[in-house]
């Protein structure tokens, strides 16, 4: 074997362990991102459990008021068991399934709507505002729904950190070719009239 035939072999080898090496770079690169955002998944799912949990103590709180609208605790109750029957196989199966990511915000949202109402709904029951027990619920309610929005924000971020990664040049064409494994992250979005303006009446 000539010098020439040797220097070629050892460039071929050469050019393959280079890209042997960015593969899996890229590779590593992408999974230590998407187990960020499973993570940071993770911590959504808690704060949303959090407020869950709240809810029974709340609704029965405001059950032994007499005369409070049954239908507004009702509807509270409902929407918490419809976003508890949003089932989550696994973090990587909804954040990267748009459809069911979208239908699992889309309960959250609704149960978000059903507290509000409840709450607003307590201002015209004095005895409630005066209740020590609903004060403190309320106060762990409104502390959880502001963690809720920090987690969704965060999560938002890490998601977003792993979409740009997997959609820049080369890692596109190295994601693609693992398939399923590494589609993109879905995002959560504002509630449906968030870009609305509330209107305010004097």
């Amino acid at each position: 074997m000539n010098r020439t035939a040797i220097g070629c072999l050892i460039a071929v080898v050469l050019v393959v362990v280079v890209l042997g090496l960015m593969v899996a770079g890229t590779y590593n690169k992408l999974v230590a991102l998407g187990q960020a955002v499973d993570a940071q998944w993770a911590q959504v799912e808690n704060v949303y459990q959090r407020r869950a949990d709240l809810i029974p103590n709340l609704v029965a709180t405001v059950k032994g008021v007499a005369n409070f609208e049954k239908s507004t605790y009702i509807a509270v109750t409902e929407a918490r068991a419809q976003a508890g029957q949003v089932k989550v196989a696994s973090p990587q199966g909804i954040t990267s399934d748009p459809q069911s990511f979208a239908k699992y915000q889309a309960a959250q949202d609704n149960l978000t709507g059903a507290l509000s109402k409840l709450l607003v709904t307590v201002e015209n029951y004095p005895q409630l505002k005066a209740n020590e027990n609903f004060l403190e619920l309320q106060s762990q309610l409104e502390g959880t729904e502001n963690r809720i929005a920090v987690e969704r924000m965060r999560y938002n971020q890490t998601a977003q950190a792993f979409n740009t990664e997997r959609q820049s040049f080369p890692t596109v064409l190295i994601a693609g070719f693992f398939g399923e494994q590494f589609k993109p992250k879905a995002y959560f979005q504002a509630q449906p009239g968030a870009q609305q303006a509330p209107t305010v009446q004097f």
